[in-house]
């Protein structure tokens, strides 16, 4: 995981050691309990890049929004590490136009529907980015777009504090 340039799917890791996919997942829930960092997204498992800013954004759209928001964070430097919906998160790892055309793909060929769907379009994205300069285009960009949701005064006092850990 150290040596990829992109997530590596168990499937793969599966063929490399000649056992199965279903061991390899097993061995890495432990392998991740013990090891902060290692992520495990939609396209495989990646080592989590301390490296780069993060942000919390809060944000607002109707479902056929989705790959408008998503292709506007990455095409400002940004990616998508996680999609929250109160205390209910999810891993996306969706660094480029490949990467949302693949998530909005997945999500319409699926039984299913965006969490978002049950609160009335609003979640928060967890975002990456190499910079704070990067960030703040993201989140000007995305007010720009009418995408960006006001934070209630609860939040704020929540984010302020998780901000201090």
């Amino acid at each position: 995981l150290q040596n990829a340039d992109e997530p590596v799917a168990a499937r793969k890791l599966a063929s490399q050691f000649g056992v199965s996919r279903q061991v390899i997942v097993q061995d890495m829930a432990v392998i991740r309990a013990a090891t902060p960092g290692i992520l495990s997204t939609t396209r495989g498992y990646v080592i989590q890049q301390d490296s780069s800013c993060v942000r919390e954004f809060k944000v607002r759209h109707e479902s056929d929004q989705t790959a408008e928001e998503m292709n506007l964070i990455v095409d400002c430097g940004g990616r998508i590490s996680h999609r929250v919906y109160g205390r209910v998160s999810a891993e996306m790892d969706i660094r480029s136009r490949q990467d949302v055309n693949e998530f909005i793909t997945a999500l319409n060929n699926s039984n299913s529907s965006a969490l978002s769907n049950a609160t009335s379009g609003y979640h928060y994205h967890l975002v990456e980015a190499a910079s704070e300069e990067r960030l703040d285009l993201i989140e000007e960009q995305l007010k720009k777009a009418g995408l960006l949701a006001p934070l209630q005064p609860w939040e704020q006092n929540t984010k302020q504090e998780g901000n201090e850990e």
